[in-house]
């Protein structure tokens, strides 16, 4: 096993600890920020967060450099992310930071695009990310970091930062989805 996919699997080591740190409760207290409290274990839990989303672009700038680039790493990468928004968002349902009904449409895209790359994998055919998906990425990202941090930096202005960047992370998630169907429908279209 090659260090991306290493790289990889450490991001599906981390999500099971931050699963437990959201989970359970470790009574670490709270900061007042602004015009809200922040649970330390909701602090503790973003920063895994954030390294497990860093690690994500980190695998894949080392395998794409020294031309590490394997079947594995193609098949591990899209699901380590999957299962690291799905778990987040989901807890942030959980944890009433986040509508039910907002998380419901992001991970249905998901499992939609994941569906497409199976049925075109099934054909040989590998598709490849677009920059909406990308820009998707890092709105989801963005969205979760900030839904877990409370809106700090932004709660001292009453600015609801983390909500509009939920919002955006739907908008881009619906959208990049729709581009990937319409994209490659032919995949579907032309499937045995």
């Amino acid at each position: 096993m090659n260090i991306p996919n290493k790289i990889t699997l450490s991001r599906i080591c981390l999500i099971p600890i931050f699963i437990i740190i959201l989970s359970v409760d470790f009574n670490w207290g709270e900061w007042s920020i602004g015009t809200t409290s922040l649970p330390v274990s909701h602090f503790v839990a973003a920063l895994i967060f954030l390294v497990a989303s860093l690690t994500d672009w980190l695998d894949g700038y080392y395998a794409r450099k020294y031309h590490l680039v394997t079947n594995m790493g193609k098949f591990l990468d899209p699901l380590a992310d999957k299962l690291l928004v799905s778990a987040a968002y989901i807890l942030l349902v959980e944890l009433d930071l986040a509508a039910a009904w907002i998380v419901i449409l992001i991970i249905s895209r998901e499992f939609a695009v994941t569906g497409l790359r199976l049925v075109a994998a099934g054909e040989g055919v590998v598709l490849a990310a677009s920059n909406m998906g990308k820009l998707k990425t890092v709105s989801q990202i963005s969205s979760i970091a900030f839904l877990l941090l409370h809106n700090y930096p932004f709660s001292y202005l009453a600015i609801p930062f983390d909500t509009i960047l939920l919002y955006i992370a739907l908008i881009l998630t619906t959208w990049s989805g729709i581009e990937y169907f319409i994209k490659n429908w032919h995949v579907m279209r032309d499937s045995k």
